[in-house]
This record gives C-alpha cells, structure tokens and sequence, in this order.
C-alpha cells in the first residue's frame, strides 16, 4: 500500500510518537519519585507523593516496553548496535528500574523507618538513573556513536562507559533530568494535597529557569562547538538496508536541516520559552496548564532532537560512512508494513486504557485520605 520510502519515513515518526508517550507519561512518576525525599517531610505525606503515581507507573512503562519493540521491529541496526555500544548504560538503567517495583509494594509492607526510607531511596535513584541515561545517550548521538560496520554488517563497538560521561553529554543528562522533575513537580501539585503541593509548588516555580538555562547551553554547544553529519552521496532507497551504501560528510554545525525548515526554529524557541512558562503557571496555582505544558514541552524537546539529526538516527565518529540513518536501518518493506497495521491498532489501544485508567482513578490525595486508609494504600 505504502512505497518502502513512505513507510521508512512514517516508522521514524511514529517511533517518535512512543518516545513522547512514555516521557510524558512515565515521566511525570520518575520526577515525582526523585522529588520523594525532598517534597515529603513525613510519612504520611512520602505516601501521599507515591499514591498519586501508585496507579498509573506499571501502565506508564508500557510505553517504554513498545518503544523498545518499535526499534526492534523497525530498525534492528540501531538496536542492535545500541545495545552493543551502550550495554554497561542499559544495564545500569536495567539494575535501576529493578527498585521501582519491589519499592512501590514493598515499601509500606513494613512499619519501620529504617525500612521505608531505604525504599524511598531505591524509588528516587531507580528514576533518577534511567532519567540521567536517557539523557546521557541523547548527547552522545549528537557527538556521535564510536562503532562501525564492516562487509557483512557487523558492527563494532569501539568505546567505553566512561567515553559516555562527557560534558556535553552530561549537560543533556542533567536536562533531561530537570525536565522530569519539573514534569513531576507540577504533577504533584495538580494531584496531591497539604504541605506536599505546596512544595511542589515551590520546587516547580524554580526548576523551569534551571531547564531553560540548560537547554540554553545544550543549544549553544550544537550550534558553536559540535560538527554535525550531512549526507553527500546518493541513497539507494528501493533496495534492502545497508548503511555502508552511502557517503557521509562532517559540516559545521547540526543546522542544516534549520535552513532548508526555518520553522524548526519555532521548537528551538519553544524548548526554552515553556519551561519558564510551566513555572510562571505553576506559581499562578495553575497546574492543570502547567503539566499540560510541560507535556508539551517534552514533545518539543524530543521533536527537536529528531528533526535536528534527521535522517540521521546514530552518527557514527569512528566510520563516517557506517552513520544509520531512517533509510538504510530499517526491516524490511514488509515487515514494516505489518508492523505499521499492527502498531495503527494497539497504539490507539493502549491510549483509550491509558486514558479510562486515568479517569476512573482521578482524585486529589490528601493526607486525610492516606491516614484514613493506611492498609489500602501503597
């Protein structure tokens, strides 16, 4: 139904489409579990911080869990060398998210201290980890991935963990970090109660210059310091993916595709406007507007990231030419159009559930309410 090309450029959308369903959504409960430990003063009101995502966090990862099927499916290439180039990072995300199950059911299962802030520890660094390295794998696509293919397309993997940590990569680690806070703080103002929304008020109205000022910076480096990749031979488009069919080329900055679309300045813009507006929002006591903003702004900053490196989905800094790319990464014409049909039915699915769960579980979490029913909730 769909030519190869068309269906190459609607699976980069809709990848993109999962990624901004599972920051927004999952977002909001890792940044209220990092704010766990400074928001609640007490028990009752930690309690009250974590039955406000209680419900939802499980049905939050869905998103995550077809993400990763999406790649799989689509571009087994970026999997692939994704998992090779990051593994000790995926695996200390996987180590991480360990501690947010057993922490939500085992936490209140015990009535000592000792005990329960042990857990709203794992909590907070079981979101606090994944929310960094997200952020830290980000930069480094802009820098480039060090790995390359050879004849038979196998890929290499040329760096290390610690080549991860760089500054810049840091700067859009500690962004993305922020970003989620900020998510979650707004969050906890718009469903919990007492002291805990009042601090969530407070830490909501802060962070948004913090994110401002880093996406600041982030964008400064892309612009001035870090060369960008640019295509310079002719893609084969109609045959079987080989990412070594192609001649790539470093230009000076990543803003090539910001002359040929001046409209992406548009999300530039938007990427540092929205964040301080979350916080004007939420010192207004608006924080309905504000988490919808502040949703919003997670789709620009990831909209931004994609259309920034379009058509590229991991450079390569070792073998320019081994860079992947949407058109030369991805399955088959057909498996691509079966998996297209499969993911226009449970996409739309896991939305409507997503959404009736949220409805039918809405509702302000007071501490009155937590004390009054302290077996029943987390």
């Amino acid at each position: 139904m769909f030519d190869y090309e068309t269906l190459r450029l609607m699976w980069w959308l809709l990848i993109g489409v999962l990624l901004i369903g599972f920051a927004v959504t999952d977002g909001f409960d890792m940044g209220a579990a990092m704010l766990l430990p400074i928001i609640g003063k007490t028990d009752t009101e930690r309690r009250v911080v974590i039955n406000t995502i209680g419900p939802h966090w499980d049905g939050n990862q869905v998103w995550f869990i077809t993400a990763g099927g999406a790649i799989f499916a689509a571009w087994p290439l970026v999997y692939a060398t994704a998992f090779s180039g990051f593994y000790w990072a995926m695996l200390l995300v996987l180590f991480a998210l360990f501690f947010r199950p057993i922490g939500f059911e085992y936490r209140s299962k015990m009535d000592g201290q000792r005990w329960r802030n042990n857990w709203d520890l794992g909590l907070c660094l079981g979101s606090f980890v994944p929310s960094l390295v997200f952020g830290v794998a980000f930069g480094n696509l802009f820098l480039g991935v060090p790995f390359h293919f050879d004849e038979l397309t196998r890929s290499t993997y040329t760096g290390s963990f610690w080549a991860l940590l760089n500054p810049f990569a840091l700067i859009c680690g500690l962004a993305s970090v922020t970003m989620l806070l900020l998510h979650g703080a707004v969050w906890l103002q718009m469903r919990a109660g007492g002291d805990v929304e009042m601090r969530a008020k407070k830490y909501a109205s802060l962070l948004g210059p913090v994110l401002a000022v880093l996406m600041l910076i982030a964008g400064a480096a892309i612009i001035w310091m870090i060369p960008g990749y640019e295509i310079v031979s002719t893609l084969v488009t109609d045959a079987s993916s080989n990412p070594l069919s192609k001649e790539v080329a470093l230009t000076d900055s990543w803003l090539g595709n910001f002359a040929t679309l001046p409209a992406l300045w548009l999300l530039a813009a938007g990427s540092i406007v929205l964040p301080l507006l979350v916080s004007i929002l939420a010192k207004c006591g608006k924080a309905g507007w504000g988490f919808t903003v502040s949703a919003v702004n997670i789709a620009v900053v990831i909209l931004l990231a994609g259309s920034t490196l379009f058509p590229f989905v991991m450079p390569s800094s070792t073998d320019l030419a081994s860079s992947l790319t949407l058109w030369d990464a991805t399955s088959s014409a057909l498996t691509l159009e079966i998996m297209f049909w499969v993911a226009m039915f449970f996409v739309p699915l896991i939305l409507i559930y997503t959404l009736w769960g949220y409805y039918k579980m809405w509702r302000r979490i007071e501490p009155e309410f937590i004390e009054q029913n302290s077996v029943s909730n987390y």
